[in-house]
């Protein structure tokens, strides 16, 4: 009819829970799932979360508290990142056919028929292609990229443990063959992933992404370029003609819909998977595809132990980091010039106290002796659900690893993608970051650093990601071979400075 108003499509799929009006939002979740973290550790600063009401500009305030008492406690830690993953895993529901029900339940009753499988392989040499490492107009091998890590460890661009893996990696091509592996890519198409030089490498590549024909179409051009090989869902109903390349467009799943089908299919291939938990989505929908990704996860480790998991954490996020680079940060807030000293000051007083504030301001004692830092470069702008759903990623990686199971994740540099060049703000502060000495890459370096990294995991036994390696508590794991860019070794506050950041940026840009 016309003037008429369009009927909003029902729910399905993982959802945030309806609120008495019918209303599904993110917010009062994400406090929950917070709080049920910070209430193992400290039950008032649970409450305190639970009970704040500026949600979208104070949800830093939180997770800095709980990173801080996390530090302070290794002995709880786990328990705490336990507890938030349950609380999420409980709060959010699955809804098929208009009936909700709990995310495990669903997990346990897949559809049918179940998903098909598309194979291809590639077309290229056999032999895997040397690891190089794009970087502003050049291919780094050999003595030129051992040069480049060294420089990027010299100016803190990334830590001395992440320098380490990228040196064995360079002196260990024969890691590069990974024939003996499968390597799936929840998000396969995501601009930051590895797929590109995982097709170069003779690896099985099973690709997990979301039905769209333009997006199976580059997946599959770069695996048939390769000397790899490609396994994707097919659609049971779909009329596939046996032909991979015709049988393209049937391609691809999602996620959010069908994460007991994708389960169950990865399942079917009944081999022992290396899961790389990549996908991502604007806003709330970050937490509910992250959620997707883990209930994949679980159940394919649940239905084979020797599965190995995989994630790229964020620098923008809020991290306890070891004594000797905390301390460095507080020393190069105090070691500023007179000059600078007196400007900034004048800066800071002007602005109430927010700009250029101290990165770290004192350590944290844990209860084993150690000391910790605490560097906190969570980007308000970025938003709440951005910062749970990593926080999710981190979560499940420390009680994976602490119940046995090799879990890779490592901090990867901030990169001028897509998606984080489509909010202003944000691209205009990477503009200007240099000005702080903050490194920002393309994602071409970016990908070719992180697939090196995840190889270096898969391939040596003194990994931090393997569990039998004793970490001295187990927040560790996260700054163990962390990118970050320079964001940590900011003497300021990273949001303190982002509007001069940003201000430098939009003048470049002119």
């Amino acid at each position: 009819m016309a003037g008429s108003t369009p009927r909003r499509a029902e729910p399905a799929g993982i959802q945030f829970p309806a609120d008495a009006s019918g209303r599904r939002g993110s917010a009062a979740t994400g406090r929950a799932i917070l709080a049920a973290a910070l209430r193992e550790l400290d039950a008032p600063s649970a409450e305190a979360c639970l009970a704040e009401r500026d949600w979208r500009q104070a949800y830093p305030r939180h997770l800095r508290r709980l990173v801080e008492l996390q530090a302070a406690r290794p002995d709880a830690t786990v328990a705490s990142c336990r507890a938030g993953l349950q609380a999420a895993c409980s709060a959010l529901e699955f809804v098929r056919d208009g009936r909700a029900m709990p995310l495990q339940r669903a997990m346990e009753m897949p559809a049918t028929p179940a998903l098909r499988t598309l194979r291809l392989r590639g077309r290229g040499e056999a032999a895997p292609v040397r690891w190089e490492v794009p970087f502003k107009g050049r291919r780094l091998a050999g003595d030129a990229l051992a040069r480049r890590i060294d420089a990027w460890a010299a100016a803190g661009v990334l830590e001395e443990s992440a320098a380490q893996a990228l040196h064995l990696a360079r002196t260990h091509p024969e890691w590069f063959d990974l024939s003996d592996r499968h390597l799936v890519l929840l998000g396969a198409g995501s601009e930051a992933g590895p797929l590109a030089w995982l097709a170069q490498w003779r690896a099985q590549i099973v690709a997990v992404d979301l039905p769209r024909g333009a997006a199976w179409k580059r997946i599959a051009q770069r695996v048939h370029a390769g000397n790899g090989s490609l396994v994707a869902p097919l659609a049971a109903g779909a009329a596939a003609s046996g032909d991979a390349l015709q049988d393209l467009p049937l391609a691809g799943c999602d996620m959010l819909l069908q994460t007991p089908e994708i389960a169950a299919w990865l399942q079917g291939l009944d081999q022992p998977l290396d899961l790389f938990a990549i996908a991502y989505l604007d806003g709330e929908r970050h937490v509910r595809v992250t959620l997707a990704m883990d209930a994949i996860v679980g159940a394919c480790s649940a239905a084979d132990a020797r599965c190995t998991l995989a994630w790229m954490a964020t620098p923008t996020d809020v991290f306890a980091v070891p004594q000797p680079l905390a301390e460095a940060v507080m020393q190069a807030y105090a070691g500023r010039g007179a000059l600078k000293r007196l400007a900034q000051a004048g800066v800071r007083a002007g602005s109430g106290g927010r700009s250029f504030a101290p990165h770290i301001e004192a350590l944290v004692e844990a209860g084993d002796g150690t000391r910790w830092g605490v560097v906190d470069c969570l980007v308000v702008e970025q938003g709440p659900n951005y910062a749970i759903a990593k926080r999710l990623q981190q979560w499940r990686a420390i009680v994976a690893r602490a119940a046995g199971q090799a879990a890779s994740i490592h901090v990867a540099p901030s990169t001028t993608t897509a998606s984080v060049l489509s909010n202003p703000a944000l691209a205009a502060g990477f503009r200007g970051a240099k000005a702080f000495d903050i490194e920002v890459f393309e994602p071409a370096t970016t990908n070719a650093l992180m697939a090196a990294m995840w190889v270096h995991d898969l391939r040596n036994p003194q990994a931090a990601a393997n569990p039998r390696v004793p970490l001295a508590h187990p927040l560790q794991l996260l700054p163990e071979g962390a990118i970050h860019g320079g964001l940590w070794r900011v003497p300021y506050l990273p949001r303190s400075v982002l509007p001069f950041a940003a201000l430098l940026g939009l003048m470049k840009r002119r």
